[in-house]
């Protein structure tokens, strides 16, 4: 189990990273091409989790670039993005970021719910992938995919597959079927030899595609 003090313990780099490299390259002769061209670049977690899933609300369905603009926006008038400040901020300052209504709706009901302490953040450290999922699922705005990132950045956890992930899906076609189309089946039997380090496979295919990682 990945808990704060094991990441703290190791600077930042996730406790089973080195292991997880070491593994995946003795397995897979794709991960043993991929992974020696990123050196000692490593999945840096977020510490914070209202941050981590406001900034994953904001990303959705957006590329990159429109997402990180609208996040400086959003944290130009919440420099530290709190519950306590976007509730403040109000959903017309919100929008302004260039946010889209449901956007708004969906990261003033984030901040309402830690706020008034309705998810157990202070538990997810004992809960497995499927439990934290089910939880953070009851947020509104919060998808499957949005609490697979959360499990992957802040949580850390070593073993996610996240299927909705268009990166992952393009990085498998790319790397794996030579830019064929790939089903959800593709996907899994490909994974199946990287578990229990699906997080860290899905990490090198996503730097396969866009070698500078968005923070």
């Amino acid at each position: 189990m990945v808990i704060a003090k094991d990441i703290e313990a190791v600077g930042g780099v996730p406790p089973y990273w080195e292991e997880a490299k070491l593994e995946l390259m003795k397995r897979d002769r794709i991960m043993n091409k991929l992974i020696p061209q990123f050196g000692d670049l490593h999945l840096r977690g977020h510490h914070d989790p209202f941050t981590t899933l406001a900034r994953s609300i904001v990303g959705q369905q957006v590329t990159a670039k429109v997402a990180d603009v609208a996040w400086k926006k959003l944290l130009d008038i919440s420099p530290k993005c709190t519950p306590a400040q976007i509730i403040k901020a109000g959903a017309e300052q919100l929008a302004a970021c260039g946010l889209s209504k449901r956007k708004t709706e969906y990261i003033l009901d984030l901040a309402d719910h830690f706020k008034n302490k309705r998810v157990h953040t202070a538990q997810w450290d004992q809960m497995d992938d499927e439990a934290v999922i089910a939880e953070l699922t009851q947020i509104r705005g919060i998808g499957r995919w949005t609490a697979e990132m959360f499990l992957i950045f802040n949580l850390l956890r070593p073993n996610v597959l996240p299927l909705d992930d268009p990166g992952l899906i393009q990085g498998i076609s790319q790397n794996y079927f030579s830019g064929e189309p790939v089903s959800r089946s593709d996907a899994r039997e490909v994974s199946a030899n990287w578990e229990p380090y699906r997080t860290v496979a899905t990490w090198y295919l996503w730097r396969s595609l866009d070698p500078v990682a968005v923070e």
